[in-house]
Formats: C-alpha cells, sequence, structure tokens
C-alpha cells in the first residue's frame, strides 16, 4: 500500500472512531444533528500533523506547552499569557513585582483556581511546578531558576541565579501541575485547571478535550473539541469527505476549491533562513567563503523575496528580515529587500570578479556554496532552490543538498543549513547569535560580537520588561553594529511562512495571534472563543 492509500485507510479508520461510520460529508452532518448538536453546535473537530500529537503526553515537564505543543492555557493554567500585541497579560497571576537586582520575582495568583480533581490550586503547586521542571524538564530551560517558594497560599516568589528580565516569557507557557496528584502516568491522565479535560487520548489518532466546568474564566463556547492528527493527504482527504471542521493543510493544496469550505491564512514569526558561518575555515567549523561580510551582504541584497513567496508559497507568506518580524523587540532597520544590481556593485567593489563560467573568484577562492536542507522538507528543498536560481544571477553557485538531523548541526558549523525558527519570546535572538557558555562562538553557526552580547546580556538584566525591549532592538541595530544586513549578517532569512487550514464556512474562528514556529497547537490557543454562525 502506498503512502497515499495508507492516508487515507488511517483517515477513514478515524472516521469510525469520530461518527460511527466513514460516510459521506453528509452522512457526517446528519450524526451531528442526530447526537442533538442542532443548529448551533458546540464542538469542533481539528484536524493537526502527527508531529502535533506529544509523544510524551500532556506532561509541561516534557514539552507540554512549549516548543511544538506552545499553546495558551488549555489542561492546565499558566501564569501569564502573551497578549495580541504579544506583550504579557495574567492568567492565574493577579500581580507581580521583580526585585531591582532582578534577582527575585514575586507573584500573587488568584484564589479561586481548582483542579478538575476538586483540590484547591495554591502557590505550593506553582512552586512544585517549577521546581520539578527545573530539576526535569526537556525543553524549557531553567538554569536561571535558583529555587520557587510559596511565601503563603496565593504568593510564589521566584529566586534567579542571574537577573532574566523576560521571566513573564517562560511563565507564559509553564503549566501548572498538581503536587498531590503528579506522578509518573501524569503525562497520559493529566489534572489541570485549565479551560478544558483530558477525556479521551487514542494514541497515534486522537485526543478528546471538554469544557472544564469548574473553569474560574469565562466558559468555554466550544464545549467539545476533538483533535485529529493525519498526513497532510489524509487531511485533505477528511475535508473533502466532511470529515473535519478545520484541518491543517499545505501550500500545495491552496488552490483547490472544496464546497462548503474556506481556506483561512494566518499570519506568523514561523521563518525560515539559512545560516552563514561568519568566520574562516579552522578544523571543524568557518567558511571561507561565507567569512566575507561582503559575500553575507550580498546574499542578503541578491534574494527577492516577494519572487521567492510566489514561487514557493504560493503567495501564502510575507518577507523575513530577522528571527522576530512584528515582535516587540524587532528592529525596524532589519528591513532590506533584496535588489541584485546592488548586490553586484557590492561584489564587484569588493573585489569578486566573475569567471568565465559566470562565477565569481577572488584570491582563488570560488564565490560557492553547499545550502543543506532537511531531507523530506519539500517546503525548504524549495526555498533551497530558489535562493540558488537566484543567487546564480549575481555570480554565485548554490548546491543544494538533503541532510538528516543527524549530521545537519555540525555541518552547519561549515556549511549553509536551511533553518526553521519563530518564537513569542526574545531569547530566539539570543539562541541563535549570542555565543553559547564558555565558547568562542554562537551555538548554531559560527559567530560572535562582544557589543551584540552585551545588549542582550544587558536587555535581561533589565529591571523592566518592556524597557528591555530597546536592548533588544540594539542587539540587531545600534547605529554602528549589530546582526542585520548592516552589521554582521550572520544569517539570511527569507520567509514568514502563512499557517493554512481549511474550515467550514459557517465556523467562526476566533482572532488569531501571531503564530510561532510549528504548524498545530497554536490555532487553537482560543478555540473557547470560536462559535459556529
Amino acid at each position: 500500500m502506498r503512502k497515499g492509500q495508507r492516508a487515507v485507510a488511517a483517515m477513514i479508520a478515524i472516521g469510525f472512531l469520530i461518527s460511527g461510520c466513514a460516510g459521506s460529508g453528509g452522512d457526517f452532518q446528519a450524526q451531528i444533528s442526530a447526537a442533538g448538536y442542532g443548529t448551533k453546535r458546540e464542538d469542533v473537530i481539528v484536524v493537526m500533523g502527527p508531529s502535533s500529537e506529544p509523544e510524551a503526553g500532556f506532561d509541561p515537564a516534557y514539552g507540554w506547552g512549549a516548543g511544538e505543543h506552545v499553546h495558551e492555557p488549555l489542561i492546565q493554567s499558566t501564569l501569564t499569557v502573551t497578549t495580541p500585541d504579544l506583550k504579557i497579560g495574567y492568567d492565574l497571576a493577579t500581580d507581580m513585582e521583580v526585585s531591582e537586582d532582578g534577582l527575585i520575582w514575586t507573584v500573587n495568583i488568584r484564589n479561586d483556581a481548582i483542579f478538575t480533581d476538586g483540590e484547591s490550586l495554591t502557590a505550593r503547586d506553582v512552586a512544585f511546578t517549577y521546581n520539578t521542571l527545573r530539576d526535569t524538564s526537556s525543553v524549557n530551560d531553567f538554569t536561571m531558576l535558583e529555587r520557587a517558594e510559596a511565601r503563603d497560599d496565593t504568593t510564589v516568589v521566584f529566586y534567579m541565579t542571574r537577573p532574566y528580565s523576560i521571566w513573564p516569557y517562560t511563565m507564559a507557557v509553564t503549566g501548572i501541575i498538581p503536587e498531590h496528584a503528579y506522578g509518573a502516568d501524569y503525562g497520559e491522565h493529566p489534572v489541570g485547571s485549565g479551560r478544558y479535560v483530558l477525556k479521551q487520548w487514542d494514541r497515534g489518532q486522537q485526543i478528546i478535550l471538554e469544557a472544564n466546568p469548574d473553569y474560574y474564566g469565562e466558559s468555554p463556547k466550544m464545549k467539545k473539541v476533538t483533535i485529529l492528527f493525519m498526513e497532510e493527504d489524509a487531511a485533505f482527504a477528511a475535508v473533502r469527505s466532511g470529515q473535519a471542521d478545520l484541518a491543517y493543510t499545505a501550500v500545495a493544496y491552496s488552490d483547490q476549491a472544496i464546497k462548503g469550505y474556506k481556506l483561512l491564512s494566518f499570519e506568523t514569526v514561523d521563518n525560515r533562513g539559512f545560516n552563514l558561518p561568519a568566520v574562516a575555515e579552522d578544523g571543524e567549523i568557518g567558511n571561507d567563503f561565507t567569512q566575507d561580510v561582503n559575500i553575507r551582504r550580498a546574499i542578503n541584497l541578491g534574494i527577492d523575496r516577494h519572487r521567492m513567496i510566489e514561487n514557493v508559497l504560493n503567495g501564502y507568506g510575507s518577507p523575513a528580515y530577522s528571527v522576530c518580524d512584528k515582535m516587540p523587540w524587532y528592529n525596524e532597520e532589519a528591513k532590506e529587500d533584496g535588489e541584485p544590481q546592488n548586490a553586484v556593485m557590492l561584489l564587484e567593489k569588493a573585489g569578486w570578479m566573475a569567471g568565465t563560467d559566470g562565477i565569481r573568484e577572488k584570491d582563488g577562492i570560488r564565490a560557492s556554496f553547499t545550502l543543506m536542507y532537511p531531507a523530506g522538507d519539500s517546503v525548504r528543498q524549495a526555498l533551497a532552490a530558489d535562493t540558488a536560481n537566484q543567487l546564480r544571477q549575481i555570480g554565485i553557485e548554490v548546491k543544494t543538498e538533503g541532510v538528516g538531523w543527524d549530521v545537519a548541526y555540525d555541518r552547519a558549523q561549515k556549511e549553509p543549513l536551511m533553518w526553521g525558527w519563530g518564537a513569542h519570546t526574545p531569547m530566539e535572538l539570543y539562541n541563535i547569535y549570542h555565543r553559547a557558555p564558555g565558547k568562542i562562538y554562537a551555538e548554531y553557526s559560527p559567530y560572535g560580537n562582544e557589543k551584540v552580547d552585551r545588549y542582550m546580556d544587558e536587555a535581561l538584566a533589565c529591571g523592566d520588561l518592556e524597557e528591555s525591549y530597546a536592548l533588544w532592538k540594539k542587539a540587531q541595530w545600534d547605529g554602528t553594529t549589530g546582526t542585520i544586513y548592516k552589521g554582521d549578517i550572520p544569517w539570511i532569512w527569507l520567509v514568514n511562512i502563512e499557517h493554512l487550514y481549511w474550515a467550514r464556512e459557517e465556523l467562526k474562528v476566533a482572532e488569531q495571534k501571531l503564530h510561532p514556529h510549528g504548524h498545530g497547537w497554536s490555532v487553537v490557543n482560543n478555540v473557547d472563543q470560536w462559535e459556529w454562525e
């Protein structure tokens, strides 16, 4: 059986799970009405990709709520949330303050939150959660946390190992777990205080969430949320057969028309770009070609991002100029649209002259590099190919190669790799550009700038979160140096990929925030506010 046949077979099998038969869309709708939902439904069926299913379950210690599973409070509550403009708002927290030296955070929490087993949520549960994740988390970084202590039932105090102004962004993705009900099987049977209760989980197939009747906030409009996990072709088949209300989809399907459905497109900071090793080759790191800053600037100028969006994404994307476009800490100076003629002028002024085959050379070095992409990722492969085609026009040769992640990280120390990034935290900048602890260069690609590091260190040590945004912007460009085109430009950012979904015409999906990296859980951040028209 071929891949597409297997996917459709899986979709049909899941159809039995959710509807009792795998019949036509009309039959499925009739079954919904017969089940008592009537004309005003209070349930929704959402399809996500298989990678969205949390392998380790719904335990924040093992990545639930962060990384590929980032979301606002669903099963567990969080202390804070991100607002529509990606600043900080409150969930469990009612107030917070930080000491002048940035080493003590005091957070007051509400007193009416109840776990789904009937026990009250107190500051002791908050302290237990953070101390547990500090010791066990496999996704989030908690090295800045020394300990968390409950001062009383509604006050928790965080003692930090170093100042960390963006701590509220960590609090926004850390679900609170109950000390009295936490154990080895918590991920499969989570007890939380969020908007929904996990009622059923059939691994590899579906999860079912039901509204939490004891939720302290506004009661969800959607009382039941069924999430199916399918490959792209099966997800598309589920839409065509009427077995899904909303399903993720790929650009390849975006030119289709499906009766009764509309194509939704959501803006993101889910960016794609490639690193350019910024130091000369030395053993296992560096690249003698890309270490020339004029080459890096010319590459940036030589790429027409708007053309790339049309060629590769069928128009569903936006140009990316940094890893944090449109975020509160984004420096607008990063925007620099491609001008191939200016790239040519820059290259020739820097001594890179065209050879007999049109590829430039200087001091015996050929203007050529290999651009890797993750094998099996068709979008990154297409972006790499388009990059090669565009740079060939300014005399730079790019060879593309699909590689596995088992070798990609190491090889990226010498050769560019097509990456995907994007998160609701300034730490994305830090992780990419700041020199790794105890090392000469940044972790993912050899680069280092003492002034850039200092700005980011000062941003973390800043006593006021919003004031720190200006320092993150200076790390990108302060007028003389930084990470953007005018400065060191050790990374080339290409596009922000829009997240596409098929949705029933009568389904009103609440307004979405800028989605982070990952085409999955972020769409249901506010599923409680969705409704049927």
